[in-house]
This record gives C-alpha cells, structure tokens and sequence, in this order.
C-alpha cells in the first residue's frame, strides 16, 4: 500500500519535475566573451543591431574591474539571463565578491540585469538625474516593449531596478587599491550620463557617449551638453576607450573627436538653417553628409538626429 501511494504521487509530480524552467530562468545563449583591456579591466561586446530575439538582447556592452577587495562592474545588460552570463564569466577570472554596479544611464539595455547583481549582494549606483527613471510611464512602455521583442529573457520576473546611492555629481572612489573616477557627463545621451575611468590602467568606460565607428544616435539629447561632456572625457587622457556599443578604441581621443565633431557640424548646419528660416527638408538636403554618408547608421540615425536637433535649436533661439 505504501509502494502504491508512493508510485501514485511521482506521478502527480512528475510532470513539475519535468516541467521547463521559469522563463526568467531561461539560459542566454548569445556568445559572450571577457576581453581584457588592462591589468585589472575587463569588457563584453554587444552583438551589431537593434535588440531582438536573434541576439537575445545583448547589443550593448559591459565591463568589470577586478580589485584584490572586490569587482566594480559597469553596466548590467539588458536582461537577467545577458547579466548571470556576465556573472559567470567574471567568476572565471575571479572569486571575489561583486561589490558594486555603476549604471552608466537608465535606457533599457544597461540596466535590465541589475537585479542578478543586488541577489549577489552588489551595491548600485547611478547619477541622481536618474532617479525616478524606473518609475515613468517611458520605462513602463519600453519595459511591456522589451516583454513582447525579448521574451523569454525579458518577462513578467523582470524588476526595474533604481540605485542604492544616487550620486550628485563627479565621484571619486578607491577599492582593493584601485582608484576610480566617475564623472558625470550629461545631459547628453541622457540626462544621468556617467562615465568610469580606471586611472591605473587608464580605461575609460564611456557609456553611450560615443558610438564608435557609426553616426551615433542624437535625437533630442542636448547637444551643446553633449559636445562639453567629450571635451570631459578628451581631458581624461585615457589609454584605451570603452564605448556603450561597439569595439574598444586604442585611440581614444580621435574617436572622442570625431563624435564631437559631428555633433558640432549638425548644430552649425541645423542652426544656420533655423536662424535663416530655410524649412527642415530643404535644409536637409542642402547639407553636404558626405563625411558621414557611408557610415554604419547613417540612413537609420542621421535624418532624425538633424530633425530633432532643428527643432531645438529653434526652442533655443537659433542656438550658437
């Protein structure tokens, strides 16, 4: 009798033994790789293109710093499942524990993955221009967004994670006798725009301040703002750069360049076009991109980067 009951119920659980792992659970399979940019200073980078299922969502990069008192990890990734896969690939360089996650900004792709770092005891910290940023109906609209293009990494188990610290401005910190430098360089990109410099190695993890190699993504952002954050980073003198998309630079400061340069050739063009009163169209297709024409992103980005920042340079009266 004992048997029979016994047998009756693994066939009630059975099917729960055998049943797929929660969808939050779901293994990204996405390769990733732990390249090292210095003696202590690591990286992972994003797969080309937009976020979607074929890559899983990881189409942005990461980092870690290993001290002999802890690693320092900037940029979550955009989903838990991208983040226990960077876990495990800094648990194959070191066993020290994850101490802290600076979030270079709040858009989707950096910080989804925060909440696999605050299980393992890591403390978060982002600029105070973010805080409240989980909150908003944007983050709720592009969280339902990320359900619908990314599932099952990204789920209903997703949590949108705010920072332990909110910093007010410039940080400088010291851990395991490395020594940190945080600089806040927005609004640009975004407005909470941090940036983490390794002054040891001279790595400079610049978040989406620059899009390497490619027209970077303008919109709206505030590009005066923008154009004094890389003068920032310019000043830093850093070895070896970091963007938030893209291959690392060993010539940080012509890439710094470039994207400054840019930036300033729209707001010369789109602002002598709104001070002139010449309309959008026809001011477009006056401007000479050859520059840029043959750039990744170009068609995606360059159009709506010299509308948005028409606009605004007409709320701000012509700008320059």
């Amino acid at each position: 009798m004992i048997l029979r009951l016994f047998a009756l119920l693994s066939l009630i659980l059975l099917p729960a033994a055998h049943a797929a792992p929660p969808v939050n659970m779901m293994e990204a399979t996405v390769p990733m790789k732990a390249v090292r940019l210095g003696a202590h200073s690591y990286f992972v980078q994003g797969l080309p293109g937009a976020a979607s299922s074929e890559n899983q969502g990881f189409m942005s990069n990461a980092g870690f710093v290993v001290t002999r008192d802890g690693v320092v990890v900037f940029d979550a990734l955009a989903s838990p499942p991208l983040a226990e896969k960077l876990v495990g690939l800094i648990r194959k360089v070191t066993r020290q524990p994850i101490r802290r996650v600076i979030v270079s900004h709040y858009h989707a792709d950096h910080f989804y993955g925060l909440q696999i770092f605050k299980a393992l005891g890591a403390e978060i910290w982002a600029h105070r221009a973010a805080e409240g940023a989980t909150r908003s109906e944007g983050a709720a609209a592009r969280l339902a967004q990320r359900k619908e293009v990314l599932f099952p990494w990204v789920d209903e188990h997703t949590r949108l994670l705010e920072a332990d610290r909110f910093l007010e401005g410039d940080t400088d910190f010291e851990m395991g006798g490395l020594h940190f430098a945080l600089r806040h360089v927005g609004p640009a990109h975004s407005s909470e725009d941090m940036a983490m410099l390794v002054r040891e190695d001279r790595v400079l993890y610049a978040g989406d301040l620059v899009f390497r190699g490619r027209v970077p993504f303008v919109g709206d952002a505030d590009s005066r703002a923008w154009i004094a954050a890389l003068d920032k980073l310019i000043a830093l003198k850093p070895r070896v750069l970091i963007p938030g998309h893209g291959a690392p630079s060993r010539v940080p400061r012509s890439d710094l360049v470039f994207t400054r340069d840019y930036l300033q050739f729209l707001r010369a063009r789109m602002g002598q076009a709104a001070r002139d009163l010449v309309p959008f169209d026809e001011a477009y297709e006056q401007t000479d991109w050859s520059k840029y024409r043959s750039m990744p992103a170009f068609d995606e980005a360059n159009r709506v980067n010299a509308y948005n920042q028409y606009l605004r340079l007409e709320q701000e009266g012509a700008g320059e």
